[in-house]
């Protein structure tokens, strides 16, 4: 064959297999890969490439169980019922196919293999590169399918059995509250509205928006500032906002009761805002 694809058991040409909508993959970028070259048909570091590839697993907690010595088998097939000796040999395994929720599904994790022609690069020729700041981890403000921090997240808020989690960075020894797994999060403080500024580490969230026009509206003020955890603790009220929960308070916290301070306050905002979706909404 000129190339080959392989998804749980079924092969044929690249350009002609498809995976699931459902994939974990398509919504979450929720699986692990690994990839190596072949030429003469055998794989290069095969077993250091699946010692790693298994690790990821382990360490994604994706309960990938097909043996090492099958998954490895399954490769060498599929390099051999390819034409060209040397090959570009991929492979990854998801979380499973399920309805998109950010918690694990607990489905059976799906495996992808492609083997496709391509040449090793020639060592000897030197080549020129540029200069980057790594900013790989500093992109929260994208809604981006990278979500793997916000799937582990969202499985340890399932399995702590409460409806969200907040994310803080440490910056010179405080706790810096940033966002939840898939919300922000704000805070009433002394008759304020009080939000994370709008920076590469926060998602700018519709609701958030809505929440401060509403606020701009009814004469509460607002600051766009850093708040620490120890801030949030006490916290008159804590509001989780989203598209889906729009803005909801927050009784418990790491098992600890916080807000219940300024009930009048944030049902008024809770009002304004259901006002705000019916008047938008209306037919």
């Amino acid at each position: 064959m000129v190339n080959i694809g392989y998804y749980n058991g079924k092969t044929g040409l690249i350009e002609e297999m498809t995976i699931p909508m459902n994939d974990r993959v398509t919504y979450f970028g929720d699986g692990v890969y690994d990839a190596t070259y072949s030429k003469n048909h055998i794989i290069f570091a095969l077993d250091d490439h699946l010692d790693r590839f298994y690790n990821s697993c382990r360490l994604l907690k994706i309960p990938f169980d097909m043996p090492r010595e099958e998954l490895a088998a399954t490769l060498k097939d599929l390099v051999n019922k390819v034409d060209d000796g040397e090959t570009f040999v991929y492979w990854q395994a998801t979380r499973g196919t399920g309805m998109r929720n950010h918690a694990f599904p607990g489905t059976k994790p799906n495996l992808l293999i492609t083997v496709s022609p391509c040449k090793f690069k020639n060592v000897y020729e030197k080549i020129k590169v540029i200069t980057l700041e790594d900013t790989r981890f500093f992109h929260c403000n994208i809604k981006t399918l990278n979500l793997i921090p916000s799937v582990l997240a969202a499985e340890a808020t399932k399995q702590a059995g409460c409806g969200e989690s907040v994310f803080y960075r440490i910056r010179d020894g405080k706790k810096i509250v940033t966002e939840c797994a898939h919300s922000n999060v704000s805070m009433l403080k002394d008759g304020k509205f009080v939000t994370a500024p709008l920076s590469n580490l926060i998602l700018p969230g519709i609701t958030r928006k809505h929440l401060i026009e509403i606020c701009k509206e009814l004469g509460i003020p607002v600051e766009e500032r850093e708040y620490t955890l120890e801030e949030l603790f006490d916290a008159d009220e804590i509001i989780v906002s989203s598209s889906g929960s729009l803005g909801i308070g927050v009784c418990e916290m790491d098992k600890k009761p916080v807000g219940g301070k300024d009930e009048a306050l944030l049902r008024k905002i809770q009002d304004a805002y259901q006002k705000r979706l019916a008047e938008a909404t209306a037919v």
